[in-house]
This record gives structure tokens, sequence and C-alpha cells, in this order.
């Protein structure tokens, strides 16, 4: 009887553990920003009030900048938020990074909202793009897997509105969902053997970028 009462209250916790792990995390991000607890790198931040978008605004500067969510460790999962870039091209590069070990080393998904609109199919492939900084930037990635790690999105958004984003993490894939699409606009496998790490909204070189709405669930 012991014995079976033991693996009971054992179940029972991992059952209790698995249900708090799936349990979707919303962060405010003004309360974060407040209390500091939002790592900014290479950026400012400051509020925005919007209704329905009460998120945060990183400046446009050089280099990669960063928003760290502290003291959150991310592995498999889901991560869904809402973004805003504009269209200025070459200046509007929007997005998460995610598996983060320092400030320059991560994974990450971003928009290119200038490309939105384009006319041409080329330019319409890279609407969507997955890197993994350090090693495997854009440029490097484009030269060595031609169209592998970027991709269109159907139908385009507006590239000055908000944009519905859900990443999906299993494993080794990354899959990308735009606006609520049941099918992803993108899947692609990492590039590194990274399997756990920091969350952070990313802005690429000479931009910035609007944020919102976050949420994240974990799967382990």
């Amino acid at each position: 009887m012991k014995a079976l009462r033991l693996l009971a209250i054992t179940c029972i916790v991992l059952l209790g553990f698995t249900s708090f792990s799936q349990k979707p995390l919303v962060i405010n991000l003004h309360k974060a920003m407040k209390n500091k607890e939002l790592i900014i790198v290479n950026r400012e931040v400051t509020p925005i009030t919007e209704e329905n978008h009460k998120g945060i605004k990183l400046s446009k500067a050089y280099g990669e900048g960063i928003a760290w969510l502290n003291n959150i460790e991310f592995s498999n999962g889901t991560i869904e938020f809402d973004v805003r870039g504009e269209d200025v091209k070459q200046h509007s590069f929007v997005g998460i990074a995610f598996h983060g070990k320092n400030d320059s080393t991560y994974d990450a998904v971003y928009l290119r909202p200038f490309q939105f609109k384009a006319a041409d199919e080329v330019s319409q492939k890279k609407m969507l793009q997955y890197i993994s900084l350090p090693e495997f930037t854009w440029r490097k990635l484009r030269e060595q897997y031609p169209g592998k790690y970027e991709n269109s999105i159907a139908p385009a958004p507006n590239p000055n509105a908000w944009v519905k984003v859900k990443i999906v993490l299993n494993e080794t894939t990354v899959s990308t969902y735009i606006n609520g699409n049941k099918e992803p606009s993108m899947v692609v496998e990492k590039v590194t053997s990274a399997k756990t790490g920091w969350i952070g909204f990313y802005v690429a070189d000479t931009s910035g970028g609007d944020f919102a709405n976050i949420k994240i669930t974990k799967t382990d």
C-alpha cells in the first residue's frame, strides 16, 4: 500500500509540473520595462500605449539590438508576439531572438517589412529570415543554402502595420506562422546545436521596431 500511495503522489506531482510547464506566460512589457526586467542591448527603449498594443519601441541604431526578457530560459514550445516595422528599404528588420547564450550568440527569426510589397519573385522570397549568430548570418546562409532559410509570406502583410508572429520550436525545427495562418510561412532546421537559452525582441542593423503582446508557452 505504501508503494502504491507513493506512486500515486509521484504521478500527481509530475502531472502538476507538466501542467505548469504548458501554461502560457503573458508578459506585461510596460511593467517589465518599469521594473528593469528587460535587458536592453545597443538600443533605447520607450513605451507604446496604443489600444491593444501596450508594448515597447526599440530605437534605430547601427548594429544588432535586442531587448532580452530577464530570467526566462526557453527550450521548446511556442513564442507569440506582435511586431511592427516600416516600409523603408534596407532599414527595417524586426523579429525575435531565442536560445540566446550572450549578446552576440543566439538564433533569430525576423521580418523584412520593406519586402512585403515587392513585385518580383526573388524579393518576395526575402520577407522572412532565419539566422544563427555569430556564424550563420543571413548573407552566409543565402550564399551556402539559397532559398532555404528565408521565404515569402502569403498573403503579404501591410508593411507599416502590426503583424502577429508565432514561432514554434520543436527540438531542432523552427516553424513560423504569420497573422494566424494555419500553415507556416517558413519551416527550417536549426543550424546549431543550442537547445535552450534566452528570449529577446530583435532588430537588425540600422533598424528599430515596435513589440507587444508576447506570450510564451513551454513544452519542456
